[in-house]
Parts: C-alpha cells; sequence; structure tokens
C-alpha cells in the first residue's frame, strides 16, 4: 500500500471510530480492498476481489461501506448511461473527466487543464458561480475501434454516428424500396437510436426515418471519415505519389 493509500486508510478509521459506528475492522479491510484497485469497480467486482482477499462479507454490508465512502469524501459513485454505478477514489484537489466505451464498457480517465481552463472562463464570462461539473464522452476505444470492418451494414452502425451509404445490397425490390426513403450511394445518415433489435432511427438531409432490421442489413455503410482520419489518407497518397515519382525516375 503506498503512503497516499496508508494516510487515507488512517484518516478513515479517525473518522468512523469518532462517529461510534462499530465494525471498525472489518470496514477497514475493505478500504483495504478498494485503496488496492485503481479501476472503476461495481458492488459485484468488490464482492469478487474481498473473495480473492479471503473475505465472506455480505453484499448489503459493502454497499453500506462503498456508500459511506461516498459520504465522507473518500470515494466518488459515478452512473455512466447504460453501466451499472461504478465507485473510483476520490483523490482531493484533483479532477478528472472520462471516456466510456459503449462495446467493452471500458472506462478512461483523462484530464486537461486547457479545457478545465476553458470551462472556468465560459463560467465566468456568463457570471455563473461554478461548483462542479463533469464530462462523459461516448463511443469506441482504440481496441475496439480497430477491430470494425472498414464497410459494414447499417444495422450495426452505433447510436450518434455519422455514415455514408456506399452500396445497397439485395433485389429490385430492396433497392426500390430504399429509394422510395431517399436512400442513395454517397448519403450521410446520422445514427440516432439503434438498441441492436427492432428498427433503428436515422437522420437523413434533416428528416428522422424509420427503418426495420432486415432492411437496414442491405444498406451497406462506411464511417464518415474524422479530420484525422482525412489527414492520414491524404500524408498515405502523397507518400504513395512520391514513391511512384522517384520509381519512374530510376526507369528513365
Amino acid at each position: 500500500m503506498s503512503h497516499h493509500d496508508q494516510f487515507e486508510k488512517h484518516n478513515f478509521r479517525a473518522l468512523i471510530e469518532s462517529d461510534d459506528i462499530g465494525r471498525v475492522e472489518d470496514q477497514l479491510d475493505v478500504i483495504d480492498v478498494f485503496l488496492s484497485t485503481e479501476e472503476h469497480v461495481t458492488l459485484e467486482d468488490m464482492m469478487s476481489l474481498l473473495k480473492e482477499k479471503g473475505y465472506d462479507y455480505s453484499s448489503g454490508f459493502v454497499r453500506r461501506c462503498l456508500n459511506q465512502w461516498v459520504d465522507m469524501g473518500f470515494a466518488q459513485k459515478e452512473t455512466f448511461k447504460g453501466l451499472s454505478p461504478r465507485y473510483e477514489h476520490r483523490h482531493l484537489g484533483r479532477h478528472h473527466d472520462h471516456l466510456i466505451c459503449t462495446k467493452c464498457d471500458k472506462i478512461i480517465e483523462f484530464s486537461n487543464d486547457e479545457m478545465e481552463g476553458l470551462q472556468a472562463k465560459i463560467a465566468s464570462r456568463m457570471g455563473f458561480h461554478l461548483l462542479q461539473h463533469k464530462m462523459e464522452i461516448y463511443g469506441l476505444c482504440s481496441e475496439c475501434n480497430a477491430e470494425r470492418d472498414q464497410l459494414m451494414p447499417l444495422s450495426m452502425a452505433k447510436a450518434s454516428e455519422k455514415i455514408i451509404i456506399r452500396d445497397m445490397v439485395g433485389g429490385g425490390n430492396v433497392k426500390t424500396r430504399l429509394a422510395s426513403m431517399g436512400f442513395r450511394q454517397g448519403d450521410v445518415l446520422e445514427v440516432i437510436s439503434n438498441d441492436g433489435m427492432g428498427r433503428m432511427i436515422v437522420g437523413h438531409q434533416g428528416t428522422r426515418l424509420g427503418i426495420g432490421r432486415g432492411m437496414a442489413d442491405k444498406v451497406i455503410v462506411a464511417l464518415v471519415p474524422t479530420k484525422k482520419a482525412i489527414k492520414m489518407q491524404s500524408k498515405l497518397h502523397r507518400f504513395k505519389h512520391k514513391k511512384k515519382q522517384k520509381k519512374r525516375r530510376l526507369f528513365w
């Protein structure tokens, strides 16, 4: 245990002993395990970690411990969209925000002084007294993003993604129906909702459209390239062009 974690544990002991809550040593066992991980843990995660260490506390007791740490300022309880509540260490005087992968549920912490300063400036400019804030950015982590195919059915696109129609497969009736909805190759769509089961809602040319999963399987799409991806493609194109010119000179 680090010096900082030992200090946190002693600080916690002093508070619970002064409150005369009881089961002091049991609570210290639980906080020992909590301080041993830097992950964003659920109640179930904590139960597993405690069992690995040989402890057998009830889930009700562990939940009370977790919520008590939140009340005392040793932990933060985070409720991310679509995920069970998570608990993480609360480091006094230090702020961070989160990137949340909607595929694998990975949570990545980040901090940016420039962004923090900009938020404070905006609040000040509007006469707003800033007390606290949180930023949650949802998307795909680098590992999940790398696993995705360049071309995919529309049904596999995630909510909030912007995609471009590359092809429409199936018989004439399917293509006619898609054309009647206004879908054309090269059109850009924004996925508004996609729960992976029923119909999905997409934004197309200022209109919201509902499309069944079977029909969405027939629309082949690609992600709209980001500025960074376009820049990388441009660099690659220039590199290939220079390489081709160099090869030509050798033959001259």
